[in-house]
């Protein structure tokens, strides 16, 4: 059952999930800045630029985790299948 096609669909869909949760953030982020950024700055006890490079950084993570967990491998099975 654990088969190269089954791990290559379930790459895929990890990868679409993760890259929508990723859109659904930034445009949550850019939409929702101030009442999001008080709530973060009142939480994390950050200024406003320190929480702009936080929210930078979480986004520039998330990309290489996505990238680098599953769409790396999608492709590596894609070529080996």
């Amino acid at each position: 059952m654990n088969t190269i096609e089954v791990m290559r669909e379930f790459l895929g869909w990890c990868s679409v999930i993760n890259i929508g949760l990723l859109i659904l953030s930034a445009i949550l982020v850019v939409l929702l800045r101030g009442p999001m950024s008080r709530i973060h700055a009142k939480i994390f006890n950050l200024d406003q630029n320190d929480l702009s490079r936080a929210y930078f950084q979480f986004f520039a993570q998330y990309e290489i985790a996505v990238t680098v967990l599953n769409i790396v491998p999608y492709f590596a099975l894609l070529i080996m299948g």
